[in-house]
């Protein structure tokens, strides 16, 4: 392949990537500004509104290795097991946030949010043996 083509694909996947990024800011953003202020008040759904930028965080955020593993063109063995690895960190990195803030994301630990980046990370994982895993080379 040339360096030209190679180029193309690698601006395909970086695009990709800052898609994903748009998804997660916008849906985050879209949660904060206008459905979390309606359903606060809510036990339930004011959990569910309330836990979702940390679902978000944690689906989007591993589904970023996904395009890694296209451009080194893993096999499927290494490919899942690089995923399965990367969703774990995701989820580790996710779950220490919230309960010792690091960055400033989280202001109180949350036992709602930890689940919440746990289902999005199921969710990555769900999506990578659904959708994304046929398009690995075997």
């Amino acid at each position: 392949m040339s360096v030209d083509n190679r180029f193309i694909r690698n601006r395909k996947y970086i695009a990709v990537n800052l898609i994903l990024f748009a998804v997660l800011f916008l849906s985050v953003s879209f949660n904060k500004n206008y459905i979390r202020p309606v359903y606060r008040h809510h036990a339930t759904v004011g959990v569910i509104t309330g836990s979702f930028s940390n679902f978000m965080a944690a689906w989007v955020t591993s589904l970023f290795s996904f395009t890694f593993i296209l451009v080194r063109k893993l096999q499927a063995k290494k490919a899942r097991l690089f995923f399965y690895g990367a969703s774990v960190f995701v989820f580790i990195a996710l779950a220490v946030e919230e309960i010792v803030p690091y960055t400033g994301a989280s202001s109180t630990c949350d036992a709602f949010d930890i689940a919440a980046s746990g289902i999005g990370v199921l969710a990555a994982i769900a999506t990578y043996e659904i959708f994304l895993k046929k398009r690995i080379v075997r």
